[in-house]
């Protein structure tokens, strides 16, 4: 897993609660793509999930 996802993921479960991934990456100053990439990576690794619609949260 990329730097940047293990990043997102410990962004998202500071939030508590489902995220933008652009909230996401202005939280860690990085770039929207980035975020969406690493998005993709921990979705197809079952660590988060879309509760609605363009929002992401943690599946722990």
């Amino acid at each position: 897993m990329s730097e940047h996802a293990d990043k997102v993921l410990q962004a998202m479960k500071d939030a508590g609660k489902p995220v933008r991934p652009g909230d996401v990456a202005k939280a860690l100053g990085v770039e929207s793509k980035e975020v969406s990439k690493a998005i993709k990576v921990l979705k197809k690794e079952g660590r988060i999930h879309s509760p609605k619609r363009c929002y992401y949260a943690p599946t722990e």
